[in-house]
């Protein structure tokens, strides 16, 4: 795992891999290792004896990364540390070990109620360096869901022929899963199996759980992971020092974990992942007034983060690229423009001019350029989406092959649709010169 909380990979969704049923079996095998199985008891059957045999030494000795204090007085390392604890949480979800020996009739009857976990992503301002914002900061995760023994999942546009694809349902498929039943010898076919006889074996299906008829439900799914993640945190002794508080939950998981006048706020995103690609459909909330509870929207945000850390890895000491865009962001407060939008027109910028041009002694150049830029974007009431189309995107990020023949999306197509909206913004952008001018003056 990345200490940086960045990206934790799952065997299951690389190339070569096994399949998931024989991933399945294989992960049956791994369970006889009794900590691991009691943990996956603890998750998807919160009962006390499972709880309390966690808490014993060799739990305690496999939680011990949960115990690590950082040096007291430094709040950005103890603020870094919670995040680490509730994502460490996440990591055993992740792990979804399968139980064996005396469990395995009652284990059999979980592991198809709710769609296995994948890779993890930190994701949004805060995880990619440039939180425009020192206080009500949101550590934002996005977890992919890969669906689980016996199902397929099957995305489909809510509207064929939209331009772009950005709303889709994802349909839930049962799939035969008799070949694997002859080589593991205990597994039951959700299709070719009496249904009472599965009820009783197997418990429900992912269909009967988390899916509004054919399609898995954003909000019955997140409100799912919501007692996964509370089953698993009770069982931490870190939860000891940080209170942990459900938010309210609707297409997201959000959590407050507080301890003395310290707060941090976590919102997980669910997702899952567009073939092998860097996009996502998540269970964020589309553009629309209602977004219906079986829409997932196309997400391009762990492709931005992967855009980011690669400017990490390339850009040389001293770069400020980082502290242009969070300076930037501070002065769209009570402006009708968006983070993002500002975020695109970084991105395009930083695709094209040299990473040594960045440096702090080009600050204020760069801080020009941005503002020159986006003036530019108005006054032709067109802002290119940074991924749709775009033929310069770095090779280490994938995407599906539609977004990349897709034409490029227009982000201020309601300022070409609204002369009024345009006017506005233009004032607005006089304002925000102000702003920044004046806030580089009081800095000196």
């Amino acid at each position: 795992m990345d200490s940086s909380i960045g990206v934790t990979t799952c065997p299951r969704g690389q190339p070569g891999q096994p399949s998931p049923e024989v991933h399945w079996a294989q992960c049956r095998a791994a369970g006889r290792q009794k900590g691991l199985g009691l943990l996956y008891s603890a998750l998807v059957r919160p009962r006390p004896e499972y709880c309390e045999q966690l808490r014993a030494p060799q739990g305690e000795k496999d939680l011990r990364v949960a115990t690590m204090c950082p040096e007291e007085g430094n709040k950005d390392a103890e603020r870094a540390m919670a995040v680490t604890i509730l994502v460490w949480v996440l990591q055993q979800l992740i792990l979804n070990v399968r139980v064996v020996g005396d469990e395995r009739d009652e284990a059999r009857r979980d592991h198809s109620s709710f769609p296995g976990l994948g890779s993890r992503f930190g994701i949004g301002s805060t995880m990619e360096g440039w939180s425009p914002s020192e206080e009500n900061i949101i550590y934002r995760v996005l977890v992919s869901l890969i669906p689980p023994y016996g199902h397929a999942f099957l995305p489909e546009l809510c509207n064929p022929g939209e331009t772009p694809e950005r709303n889709f349902r994802i349909r839930v498929q049962l799939v035969c899963t008799c070949k694997t039943e002859q080589l593991v010898g205990d597994m039951l076919c959700f299709i070719h199996h009496d249904e009472e006889e599965q009820r009783r074996n197997r418990g429900p299906s992912l269909l009967q759980t988390v899916c509004t008829g054919s399609y898995l439900d954003v909000q019955k799914t997140a409100c799912r992971f919501h007692q996964l993640v509370k089953a698993c945190w009770v069982v931490l002794p870190h939860s000891r020092r940080w209170r942990l508080t459900m938010l309210p939950c609707n297409r997201s998981c959000k959590f407050k974990m507080a301890r003395a006048e310290e707060e941090i706020i976590i919102e997980i995103m669910l997702g899952v992942q567009q073939g092998n690609s860097d996009i996502f459909l998540s269970s964020q909330a589309s553009e629309a007034l209602f977004t219906p509870s079986t829409t997932w929207t196309s997400s391009c945000a762990v492709a931005e983060a992967k855009f980011f850390e690669r400017l990490a890895r390339r850009a040389p000491d001293g770069s400020f690229h980082l502290r242009c865009l969070q300076l930037c962001a501070r002065i769209l407060v009570g402006t009708g423009f968006s983070e993002y939008a500002l975020k695109t027109v970084v991105m395009h910028l930083l695709n094209t001019t040299p990473l040594s041009g960045w440096h702090r002694t080009h600050f204020l150049l760069r801080l020009d350029d941005i503002m020159r830029y986006l003036c530019h974007c108005l006054e032709e009431k067109r802002l290119d989406h940074f991924f749709f189309g775009n033929e310069k995107i770095p090779e280490e990020i994938v995407l599906p092959p539609a977004l990349q023949r897709a034409e490029p999306f227009n982000l201020f197509q309601h300022l070409a649709q609204d002369p009024d909206a345009q006017a506005q913004a233009m004032r607005e952008f006089t304002d925000m010169q102000d702003r920044l001018t004046r806030m580089l003056a009081n800095d000196n």
